[in-house]
């Protein structure tokens, strides 16, 4: 063995190779049809007209209380067999959003969606990637600001979200990011999502 080689397998980073430019041309080009960013998928929904797509939270009622993303359907996991079709056209592309990359609530989302048919993708970073970026988001009626903005107000009559940072203070998830109620990303098929 050459001390090339010694010093590439001693590397943790390299030493399993790196894969040839086709074989990752071939994955990241397959991982981009599966997922979206959050940024994008903002950026998007901020641009004027129809982005092409619909955003679905699938988390319980209590986390779409507490936030969710501007416009987005509210469709608990658990309900997508029976609702989906009331719900969503099988003709416009759905993104799915959980609370963040601890949660696979979005994975199952989608993966129930595209059982039925559904185009889909998963937004990488979910809902907690959403208020760090810095995007305006809604809570329900009953939280007292519905609409969380520093620089512009609340969107209405139809108007897009304008992408504008929240309170820190509203964000749901906490510094270890975690949900901050344990009904934020229930894991049992019985909590809805």
């Amino acid at each position: 063995m050459t001390s090339h080689s010694t010093a590439l397998a001693a590397n943790p980073v390299l030493r399993v190779p790196p894969a040839s430019p086709a074989a990752a041309a071939a994955y990241f080009g397959a991982s981009l049809a599966f997922h979206a960013d959050v940024s994008d998928v903002a950026s998007a929904l901020a641009a004027d007209g129809d982005p092409g797509f619909v955003v679905l939270d699938s988390r319980s009622t209590a986390s779409w209380d507490q936030g969710h993303i501007p416009g987005a359907v509210h469709l608990p996991t658990a309900l997508i067999p029976e609702q989906a079709a009331a719900l969503l056209d099988p003709a416009v592309p759905v993104v799915t959003y959980c609370w963040g990359p601890g949660c696979n609530g979005a994975t199952r989302a989608a993966l129930a969606l595209a059982q039925l048919g559904f185009q889909v993708k998963e937004m990488l970073g979910g809902f907690e990637y959403w208020v760090r970026e810095g995007f305006a988001y809604e809570s329900s009626p009953t939280t007292p600001s519905t609409h969380h903005t520093r620089a512009s107000p609340p969107a209405t009559n139809g108007s897009k979200a304008r992408n504008t940072r929240p309170p820190a203070r509203k964000s749901p998830c906490n510094a270890t990011n975690r949900p901050t109620t344990e009904a934020s990303c229930p894991r049992s098929p019985s909590s809805g999502t």
